[in-house]
């Protein structure tokens, strides 16, 4: 049996890591877990962390490409628009979403909606 304090910790610690940094910092912590852990459900956590946290990265390169080449062309619609704060309220949303599900459900590992995982 594994102690589910050590578990709730650890499993946010992986999850909310983004709030140090949004660099090697912050995948840098869920890896650091991923070898040192031994909790199955901790390890699963960690994993879906880092997934994320590629995820972020693609989806922010592809879009700061996009916004490069054709900036010019959309920057009205972002100044003006509600989506010039989608990705960072969706990034903050389901950051804050995995920390409640670590808090409300420790034994069960959670899982980020409508992401790829390389692992």
């Amino acid at each position: 049996m594994y102690d589910t304090d050590k578990r709730k910790l650890l499993s946010a610690l992986s999850h909310g890591a983004i709030f140090f940094s949004t660099a090697v910092v912050s995948v840098g912590i869920p890896i650091a877990i991923l070898f040192v852990s031994d909790d199955p459900v901790v390890k699963e956590n960690a994993k879906e962390s880092i997934n994320f946290h590629f995820n972020v990265w693609l989806y922010g390169g592809i879009l700061g490409a996009l916004f490069f080449l054709f900036g010019w062309l959309v920057l009205p619609l972002l100044l003006l628009g509600p989506l010039a704060g989608l990705g960072y309220l969706l990034h903050w949303g389901l950051t804050i979403w995995a920390l409640i599900g670590v808090f409300s459900n420790p034994d069960i590992p959670f899982r980020y909606p409508y992401i790829f995982r390389v692992f």
